[in-house]
């Protein structure tokens, strides 16, 4: 019999050349949906399978090994799905396992999310940027080599900021809570202080606050302040899947609305409402 990985290396070689295979997506949770959103509403033909991780969450706290374990496990799963592409809608998952998931999967279509330094840098005026993220992401040696990389390009500031608790606010559906606003206040009014007057989305849980985000940023800014600039970087994630499904052939061909199927390793009830809440979707939900 054969192992799993020779059957998920079977599953590629066929899911390579099938336009209509469907592409997977992955988070710790719910974050990873504020970047389904965007694909989907970019690529309304595909067929798309989404897992939240939300019975290991938080990932943020986890090591490197542990990430990387996960989200070979993750993937190995997607793969018994014949999908043709994966991303990985985690910015912590991407920073610790990116490299190994190319090395497991190198024909794979496969794209992670990294905060927007660079389009964050080209929107700056005070040339001072916050970067909202995890103590993982921001402790990454890929975010390190991204920031020298794009400081010394641009001669720009960054701040980092990590948002410990932040995305299990997102996690438990507080999006306007007082408990999240305080953390807000506690992350933010200090960037601005400093001059930033662009902050980085460094977390796929963050844009479901964006508006919570900009009231608070404008209540720190001096008077007569231009609003804060905010990058979210699921749009360009979402153009970035689209040039490689072309340049693969793997458009799919089906002239039908997008079909959506969703996972979870927690409860299943809390993922349905998720989608309902965040998105006003109702896909079916497997909790598995």
């Amino acid at each position: 019999m054969a192992s799993t990985h020779q059957q998920n290396v079977i599953a590629l070689n066929a899911s390579m050349t099938n336009a209509n295979a469907p592409i997977g997506i992955f988070d710790s949770g719910l974050g990873g949906l504020s970047v389904l959103r965007h694909i989907a509403a970019q690529l309304p033909k595909e067929h798309l399978l989404y897992f939240a991780d939300s019975g290991f969450a938080p990932y943020g706290e986890k090591s490197t090994s542990w990430l990387i374990e996960r989200s070979l496990a993750i993937a190995d799963f997607f793969m018994q799905q014949n999908v043709k592409a994966l991303v990985v809608a985690c910015n912590t998952a991407t920073a610790a396992a990116i490299k190994a998931l190319r090395a497991r999967y190198p024909d794979l279509v496969l794209i992670g999310v990294e905060p927007g330094l660079k389009p964050a840098a080209a929107l700056t005026h005070s040339k001072i940027i916050g970067v909202l993220a995890t103590e993982c992401t921001l402790s990454s040696e890929k975010f390190t080599q991204l920031r020298k990389q794009i400081s010394a390009a641009s001669q720009v500031t960054f701040l980092p900021q990590a948002c410990i608790g932040l995305a299990d606010q997102v996690e438990k559906g507080e999006l306007n809570s007082p408990a999240t606003i305080a953390l807000l206040q506690t992350y933010i009014a200090p960037l601005i202080q400093q001059g930033a007057d662009t902050l980085v989305l460094g977390c796929t849980h963050y844009p479901f606050l964006q508006t919570l985000i900009e009231e608070i940023a404008q209540q720190h800014q001096g008077k007569n302040q231009p609003a804060i600039h905010i990058v979210d970087t699921g749009a360009s994630v979402a153009r970035h899947l689209t040039r490689l499904l072309i340049e693969n052939n793997l458009q799919r061909d089906h002239d039908a609305r997008i079909k959506l199927e969703a996972y979870t390793s927690g409860n299943k009830t809390v993922l349905e409402d998720a989608f309902l809440t965040l998105l006003q979707l109702h896909p079916p939900v497997t909790a598995i």
